[in-house]
């Protein structure tokens, strides 16, 4: 795995992504990306705005671009929205650029941390949170253990201890 230099975190809404991410980036030297972020730079609009305007699969088309760019930066530590995994394309590329790590959370820590948060498109319908989380949870779960290199549960530590157990993990 060392021969990678990249870094990608994968896993639901709500898991830590981000923030996880900023720290292990921190902590490595490595420069960081957030996949939702650099859609909104290059856009010059919100995720929200873009649903809205192109629908979820206009949103997936521009996801699979970014990532395809990202990926092929080095020295880089990812954080992907939560349904890049549903591209197959998208999984090939994290798979082949870099060392994949799932970020596994259960439903009711995705509900807790989701719960305020407005700039989640998926949420904001009139199906209960909990519904959709399960719902994807069924869906993407499997994608997500399909491309992982190893899997860390984020729901009893700080952001900060993921990313030293990831650091860990990966022997650097």
């Amino acid at each position: 795995m060392a021969e990678k230099r990249n870094i990608f975190l994968v896993g639901p809404m709500g898991a830590g992504k981000s923030t996880i991410g900023r720290h292990l980036a921190d902590m490595l030297h490595l420069d960081f990306y957030d996949s939702d972020q650099e859609i909104e730079r290059r856009t010059g609009a919100d995720i929200a705005w873009v649903f809205d305007l192109e629908g979820e699969d206009g949103f997936r088309v521009r996801e699979e671009t970014v990532i395809s760019d990202l990926t092929e930066l080095q020295g880089i530590v990812l954080a992907t929205g939560g349904g890049s995994v549903i591209s197959k394309e998208t999984r090939n590329r994290l798979s082949a650029r870099g060392i994949v790590v799932y970020l596994e959370t259960p439903i009711e820590k995705q509900v807790a941390r989701t719960q305020r948060d407005k700039r989640r498109p998926l949420l904001q319908t009139e199906e209960a949170p909990r519904e959709v989380l399960e719902r994807l949870a069924a869906e993407r779960n499997p994608l997500y253990e399909e491309i992982a290199d190893f899997t860390v549960r984020t729901d009893e530590q700080s952001a900060r201890a993921v990313a030293n157990q990831i650091i860990d993990q990966l022997g650097f």
